[in-house]
This record gives C-alpha cells, sequence and structure tokens, in this order.
C-alpha cells in the first residue's frame, strides 16, 4: 500500500594529514584537546587557511561518481549553536558546492542494477564530539576543522535493502580513491537518513524524518525498516499529521526504535551566507585535469574480471565491494590459483573463518590461501583436507601450507600401485558385495569408494579411486 521514500546524506571524513583550515594533526585516538590550535578553538583573530588536499580529494570523488566539479565553489558559515561548535558556526557550502548531479549504480542478486542520483557533494568542517558522563557533559575539540565530504543523494531509494546497497557502493568508491579510510567504528564514514512515505502510485513527497549519525550498516537497515512502519501505522490511524512531523531522531540499539530528538531546521534558519574569512574556491585547469587520473573503480574491475577470468557477474560484485578484497584475490591470481577455484575459497571459506575480521587483517594471507588453492588443483590435497589446513593456517599462520599438510598427515595419496593395493583387498574382503554390483546394483559403488577412503584415513585421491574402481569391477 505504501512506499518509502529516502534519501541519505553520507560525511566522509578525508584522510588528509590536517584539518581542513589549520594544521593542526587529524589523527584519530589522541588525548582530548590536544590536536587544537586558535582556528579549532575559535579565538578572536584566527584566520582559515584551505588545505589543498581536501580540495583535490573532492574533485577525484566528483569525476568518480559522472558529477559537474564546479571550478567555482563558495565557503558558507551555517549559523547554528552547540557545544561542540565553538565558533557558533560550521564552515561548510550552501549556494555552490564543488560537486554537483553524479550518479552511481547499485546491484542486485539477479543482475539487475538501478541508478541512484547524487544531489551534491560538498566540503565542510566536522565539528568536535560531546561526551555525556552522568550529570557532567565534556568536549573533546580534537575532531573540530576535521574536513568532511557530505554526499547527498536525490530521493530515489525505494528500501532499506537499496539503502545499503548504495552506501556499500559508496563505500567502495571512497576506499577505491583512497580518499578516506571510511572507518565506520571510527566515524569517518556516518550517514543521516531522511525517510518518508506515500500511497503507491503517489507521486508527491511527504513530510520526511531525519534519522541521525549512524555508522553501522545493520543499524541503518533496522532503523529505515522500524521508521517505515511508524509512519505507516500513523497513517492507518489517522494520525499521520499528529505523529510524523519534520524534526530529527535517533536510533536506539538497544530497543531498535527511533525516538525524537528535536525539530527539524530549514535551510533558512541556518541563516547561510559567505564566509569573507575565504575567498571563493578557483580551480585551476591543472587541478581539474588531475582530479580525473583516478584508479579502478568497482564497477570497471568487476566487469574486467568478468572478462579476463569468467567469474560469475554475481562472484565479481562481491569481490569488488570492497577493495581489500579485490586486491586479495587478484594477488591469489597472480600467485597461481585459478579463478574458478580462488572465487569459493575466498568468498566462502575464508569469509566464513573470519567472524567480524575484516580480510585486511586476515591471518592467511592471499599467497597463503592461492597455495591450498593449487594444491587441490594439483591433487596435494582434497578439499575437504584443504579446509582442515585452512582451519590450522587460521590459529598458526605462520606456518608454511606444505609443513601444515605434511604436520597433519594430510597428503593424498595418487600413486595407483598404493591404491591398486587397497582396492585388491577391500574387493577380496567383500566378494559378495562385488557379485552384488556386477549383477545390476550399482548402487553399491559407494560403499566401495568409501572402504578405500576409509582404509586410507581419508588421503586417497577420491577422483583416481572411483577411476581404478571402476576399471577393476568391469574386468
Amino acid at each position: 500500500m505504501f512506499e518509502m521514500v529516502i534519501g541519505l546524506e553520507v560525511h566522509i571524513q578525508l584522510n588528509t594529514k590536517t584539518k581542513i583550515f589549520c594544521s593542526c594533526a587529524t589523527s584519530f585516538g589522541e588525548a582530548p584537546n590536544t590536536n587544537v590550535c586558535p582556528v579549532c578553538l575559535a579565538l578572536p583573530g584566527a584566520l582559515p587557511v584551505l588545505n589543498i588536499q581536501a580540495v583535490k580529494k573532492a574533485i577525484s570523488f566528483g569525476h568518480a561518481v559522472n558529477a559537474t566539479v564546479h571550478k567555482k565553489s563558495i565557503f558558507n558559515r551555517k549559523n547554528y549553536f552547540y557545544p561542540d561548535l565553538p565558533k557558533g558556526y560550521q564552515i561548510s557550502q550552501f549556494e555552490i558546492p564543488i560537486v554537483e548531479s553524479g550518479e552511481l549504480y547499485i546491484d542486485f542478486e539477479d543482475g539487475s542494477s538501478k541508478r541512484i542520483g547524487i544531489t551534491r557533494a560538498h566540503l565542510e568542517e566536522d565539528a568536535g564530539k560531546s561526551m555525556h558522563h552522568g550529570d557532567e557533559s565534556h568536549v573533546d575539540l580534537n575532531r573540530a576543522g576535521t574536513p568532511l565530504l557530505e554526499i547527498v543523494s536525490d530521493p530515489d531509494i525505494r528500501s532499506a535493502q537499496e539503502a545499503i546497497l548504495y552506501l556499500k557502493k559508496l563505500h567502495a568508491i571512497v576506499r577505491y580513491l583512497e580518499i578516506s579510510d571510511a572507518n565506520m567504528q571510527e566515524g569517518s564514514f556516518r550517514c543521516d537518513v531522511n525517510i518518508s512515505i506515500r500511497p503507491k502510485g503517489d507521486e508527491k513527497l511527504y513530510t520526511r524524518v531525519e534519522i541521525k549519525n549512524m555508522n553501522s550498516f545493520r543499524f541503518i537497515q533496522k532503523a529505515i525498516e522500524y521508521e517505515f512502519e511508524r509512519q505507516c501505522d500513523a497513517w492507518e490511524d489517522g494520525v499521520y499529521d499528529d505523529e510524523v512531523y519534520q524534526e530529527t531522531r535517533l536510533f536506539n540499539t538497544q530497543t531498535g526504535e527511533t525516538k525524537s530528538m528535536r525539530g527539524k531546521e530549514d535551510s533558512a534558519e541556518y541563516r547561510y551566507f559567505p564566509d569573507p574569512d575565504l575567498l571563493p574556491v578557483i580551480l585551476t585547469d591543472e587541478m581539474y585535469e588531475e582530479g580525473k587520473n583516478i584508479p579502478e573503480l568497482p564497477d570497471e574491475k568487476k566487469a574486467r574480471l568478468i572478462s579476463e577470468h569468467s567469474i560469475k557477474a554475481y562472484d565479481a560484485a562481491v569481490i569488488t565491494s570492497s577493495v581489500d578484497m579485490a586486491r586479495y584475490f587478484e594477488e591469489m591470481i597472480k600467485e597461481g590459483a585459478s579463478a574458478k577455484n580462488a572465487v569459493p575459497w575466498l568468498t566462502v571459506e575464508l569469509q566464513g573463518r573470519l567472524k567480524g575480521t575484516t580480510i585486511a587483517n586476515s591471518p592467511v594471507d592471499a599467497i597463503k590461501l592461492a597455495q591450498i588453492v593449487k594444491r587441490i588443483e594439483d591433487s596435494s590435497i582434497s578439499g575437504k583436507a584443504a579446509k582442515e589446513v585452512l582451519d590450522h593456517l587460521m590459529e598458526n599462520s605462520a606456518k608454511a601450507v606444505d609443513d601444515v599438510i605434511e604436520e597433519l598427515g594430510l597428503k593424498q595419496v595418487s600413486d595407483e600401485g598404493a591404491l591398486l593395493s587397497m582396492i585388491d583387498e577391500i574387493l577380496s574382503a567383500n566378494e559378495d558385495k562385488v557379485q552384488e554390483y556386477k549383477g545390476g546394483k550399482e548402487k553399491i559403488f559407494g560403499f566401495f569408494v568409501g572402504q578405500v577412503m576409509k582404509v586410507s584415513k581419508g588421503t586417497a585421491n577420491p577422483g583416481l579411486v572411483s577411476k581404478l574402481l571402476k576399471e577393476k569391477l568391469s574386468s
């Protein structure tokens, strides 16, 4: 009956060494209020000086999403009062952002895709951080002045699934570009969700609610699902106008509910005006062209992997969803593993064992996983034995693959003479079953294979065992 209409505002901390308007470090985890200076603290007479590296990173992003990169943009003062904003205003961009009218495509499991428009991306400074301890609140201004790129999507998203796909694609793009570490736990990739509902088929945009400051894909999805149900219930109960109004809400991760935080301001209430301390940003032709020199991005890499290695589109999408996974996969191929086998061992076997650890922190590196795959391919070990090797290496990453195979006694027996000796012994001990097989009871073939595997303690090459058994039983 209803459809959701979602627009996302994503704040990305750019990975410059210094802040956007001063030379203070942007390092994370320092003692409170140590990475500060007169500019961060808004002391009288302190003047901002723009960090050109932040501008260059914004230009790269603009080109990556097929956007218009304005050669002239303006910094404004966004006026509001909050304890962690010492100036009483935030330096941001309003009328003319550096990036405007871009796009990216999200991919679905069935192979289809959807275009999501990007309204704008503008540079601004981050605020400080308020911390609450009982009756007291403390303010840490280390983060104040950290360069942000705020990326605003068009209201093109129609489900929680689409929102997460968009965020993951955006996350991948900024990591591929190396303009941000996009660490969600540290708050360098965080999202505000603007959500409204409307009857299906209606083109009107109704009251939107903002869910503020989320940095977890899982919680973003849950917050969207809860807020959608809340607004639908209000409409159906006839209290939509009373319960759904323009406001900022917070998501409670414990209860899974959104709660009202404050009324949502309109842009007029921020009293934007050009910052008199900062000149307009004028890009030179050289800077503009330099920004086009960007690395291979997820969609391009996906297409290349499909073309070069004949892997499925879905597998290619999974691999390229993370720059670290893409690099890991390509290193496996470089090491000599086949793409056909590298895909499941990376995306299923290794990923299933990481349990929350990122691929970048995997105890088993790409070279060792490739060596495991190669040992399967040259019949040194079976697939089952390879899993045991991988399990062992997850706990003992310093060991060599071949040493683990030897240590665990997993080397596959492919010596025909040794296997024939086992087969003859088993057939002699089970002449009644041999006659049953020759009499047409072919299902019993699995029994013979199982007996050989049992005698060899799982080390016999099952493919070769089957071949030799068939030859023996047909003679």
